[in-house]
């Protein structure tokens, strides 16, 4: 090897080591994953855990993968293990989904639930068990389980009288949770089945939501529920915007990988743009300790990861798919002080203008670190300070959907650097060490060996 490649090499050589002290661990995030495993106990949760694991477990069947839309029907030996807990999520849903709904044949959620649009979340498991051929081997009829998912939604869920579904079933109600939960689903039905007109609801439920959902009063941030005759919520609950980012972004990658990616530019376009403006508003708002608040312009509410870990992950994303990279440092300065070590003390410069962001905050305290010896992890791999999923305006002890935003967010990340780092002159100062890796990402074959 010459004096230059060996330079080279050791530059690299530093470069990983301090990237990766940056980063979780895998034994970190196995305990993330298994804590998730055992939290997971409502359908949003199922739908977000098998998300979750796709995109690091099994990048290349997720919709994030740079591979085409749909995926191979014939799955790879070497990759059989890592999509078993996503076909177990499909298969116990689909196998007591009649126990669920009580014996009804026709429309019908995967999984009873007070919300119309949450079961819609675990329907991308299904299809994708469907669409491997699951079912000849466990005898299960995916296909007709997603079918009835769908019928369900067009069919029998309220609308407004301009055609948002409702996100409730006890009332017509819009929350900004359903972008996650059900366009997603839309798009993936759409594609697999070549049917455009149902892709084109996937984009066309979004824009209804936004158009009752944005507060361009409060700096684009999303309001989190309208309508309905009980629990409104003008508030912008920060885990709300990051749902609706991250349901933006998964429908984008799947038109983006799919053979309807011409026809769609406009629809690209904006969701794009919308996702740009959620992050706009987000970030603007961000803490000095890398976190958001609760509710994201309200200093009263307290700290929430859970958000934090979601967003930063959209921001990865967009700059994957669009290549789009303004929020890259502070995603960047998010994701170390998610992964930083117990006794980290975080502080970032932030563009707020806030009166709230105006002042340094100090980082929550980590009293609840011990065995991991991580800021924002409990001795136990939960992530923390996180809002509880089941009371959203309390703080919660743990968050099974949290710990799938933390591991979409270190798939994402990582997905990202993998990728050569791209726009990392936009995160020079978030982390020089990954603008470097982008620098020479000329050479991956060399990162991988030395990494």
């Amino acid at each position: 090897m010459s004096l230059t490649a060996l330079f080279v090499v050791g530059i690299l050589w530093g470069v990983c080591s301090q990237v990766g002290a940056q980063s979780l661990t895998s034994a970190q995030v196995s305990v993330i994953s298994d804590r998730l495993a055992e939290g997971a106990a409502y359908s949003w949760e199922f739908g977000t855990r098998a998300e979750a694991l796709l995109e690091l477990n099994a990048p290349s069947y997720s919709v994030m993968s740079h591979n085409p839309i749909p995926p191979p029907q014939s799955i790879a030996l070497n990759l059989n293990t890592a999509l078993d807990e996503v076909f177990t999520i499909a298969q116990n849903i689909v196998a007591n989904r009649s126990i669920s709904n009580g014996n009804i044949t026709g429309p019908q959620p995967l999984i009873k639930d007070g919300s119309a649009g949450d079961p819609a979340s675990i329907g991308v498991a299904v299809l994708l068990a469907n669409w491997t051929g699951q079912g000849a081997t466990d005898g299960l009829n995916y296909a007709g389980a997603a079918r009835d998912q769908l019928d369900f939604l067009l069919q029998n869920v309220t609308r407004t009288s301009d055609g948002a579904l409702s996100h409730r079933i006890d009332q017509l109600q819009l929350w900004s949770d359903f972008v996650y939960m059900v366009p997603p689903f839309l798009a993936y039905y759409g594609v697999l089945t070549q049917n455009e007109t149902i892709l084109s609801e996937a984009y066309t439920q979004i824009s209804l939501y936004r158009n009752y959902l944005l507060d361009t009063t409060a700096g684009n941030l999303w309001k989190h529920i309208q309508l309905g005759q009980t629990g409104n919520d003008n508030g912008h609950w920060s885990t709300g915007n990051a749902w609706a980012a991250a349901g933006m972004i998964r429908v984008l990658a799947t038109i983006q990988r799919s053979q309807y990616a011409n026809s769609f530019e406009s629809q690209q376009t904006d969701l794009t743009n919308w996702v740009r403006e959620i992050h706009g508003g987000m970030y603007s708002l961000i803490n000095s300790n890398g976190l958001f608040y609760n509710y994201a312009d309200n200093s009263s509410t307290f700290y929430d990861s859970s958000s934090t870990a979601l967003l930063a992950s959209t921001v990865y994303r967009l700059s994957l798919l669009r290549n789009v990279h303004t929020y890259l440092p502070l995603a960047e300065q998010s994701r170390k002080a998610l992964s930083a070590p117990a006794g980290t003390t975080i502080s970032i410069t932030t563009t707020a203008t806030s009166p709230a962001q105006s002042t340094t905050s100090s980082a929550p305290p980590a009293t609840d670190t011990s065995t991991p010896g991580m800021l924002h992890l409990t001795s136990e791999g939960w992530l923390t300070p996180v809002a509880d999923p089941y009371a959203y305006g309390a703080q919660g002890s743990d968050s099974p959907e949290g710990q799938a935003f933390i591991l979409e967010m270190q798939a994402a990340w990582r997905d990202w650097v993998a990728d050569g780092a791209k726009g990392a002159n936009s995160a020079r100062e978030a982390d020089p060490h990954v603008f470097l890796l982008g620098a020479i990402g000329a050479l991956p074959w060399l990162m991988i060996i030395v990494c």
